[in-house]
């Protein structure tokens, strides 16, 4: 006997889309205002900090589109919808922000090698209101930080910029003080260091993703053995786990029973199970019967 049961259970995201029109106006004009103003003062620190918030609006913008489209309903050519453009999204985020600092860390080294005389006191001014402009921005989508890979590289898009911002005042102060003009570049491959050790998590998470492995915050073992100690199961095979989305995970299984459930009350129970225990929401589970077994574990296909 061999019956396969889907259960889909549409997990409704938080709306970011006021957050995201917010962070892109604010970032879109301060990044006018400190390129400008990096210029005026040959301040290398502010004009790095510049092209990382530009960098970071696409980012923003990138995540924004993402979000837009895994909202998009399904349809019979595209089942899952477009949810996984999120992953796509925090992939596309990492590399840009490993991309800005490739671009800090190159025009620090040249710095250094040609030192210049920035403005001291336009650095501060203008890397403070970046503080208070990205720290804002980065607190409206810190709710979505811990559960959402797309929501979390627009996080750290802000948050890494509002770091720049805080290395910038030190720069600018220590120049007002002691007139030590090298700060601002070595100012400058500090905060390429901090960019990248943030990142490097959220283009691993993207990347896992992306190839269809199991999310990190699931245990594919823990969910395995729960599944066996289900009441009937004597065991289970093809056992896959994925993220459809940076939020929504789908699990596949075909779970070997002794005797074969009569209603879809276990099925009920079990996807249930899985979504409050582990976060799986989208769960498709296939019962055999436990003459099957044998046959099953000849195949190719079958594995632990």
């Amino acid at each position: 006997m061999n019956r396969a049961t889907a259960h889909h259970h549409h997990h409704h995201a938080p709306d970011y889309n006021r957050a995201f029109a917010i962070g892109v106006s604010l970032n879109l004009v301060f990044v006018a205002v400190e390129a400008w103003f990096g210029w005026k003062a040959d301040s290398l620190a502010l004009l790095t900090d510049a092209g990382h918030n530009l960098g970071d609006v696409l980012g923003l913008l990138l995540a924004w589109g993402a979000n837009a489209l895994a909202e998009r309903t399904p349809s019979l050519r595209r089942t899952y919808g477009y949810s996984r453009a999120t992953i796509l999204a925090s992939l596309g985020s990492a590399m840009l922000l490993l991309g800005a600092v490739g671009a800090i860390a190159w025009e620090a080294v040249q710095r250094i090698m040609a030192p210049a005389a920035p403005a001291g006191l336009t650095i501060v001014v203008v890397a403070a209101i970046g503080v208070i402009i990205n720290t804002l921005t980065a607190l409206m989508f810190i709710s979505g930080n811990d559960h959402d890979l797309n929501i979390r590289g627009a996080f750290l898009h802000m948050a890494a910029d509002a770091v720049v911002s805080v290395g910038v005042v030190i720069s600018g102060g220590l120049i007002l003080a002691f007139s030590w003009h090298w700060v601002d570049p070595v100012i400058s491959l500090a905060i390429a260091v901090v960019i990248f050790l943030s990142t490097w998590g959220l283009l691993r998470d993207s990347l896992n993703l992306a190839v269809d492995g199991v999310p990190r915050d699931i245990d594919p073992g823990a969910v395995r053995d729960w599944l066996r100690d289900r009441p009937g199961v004597v065991d289970l095979h093809d056992l896959h786990i994925w993220g459809m989305s940076t939020t929504d995970t789908a699990l596949t299984a075909h779970l070997v029973m002794d005797p074969v459930p009569r209603d879809d009350g276990f099925i009920h129970e079990v996807t249930s199970g899985l979504a409050e225990r582990f976060g799986i929401h989208h769960a498709t589970l296939q019962v055999e019967h436990v003459a099957r077994v044998d046959d099953c574990h000849q195949a190719t296909h079958c594995a632990e």
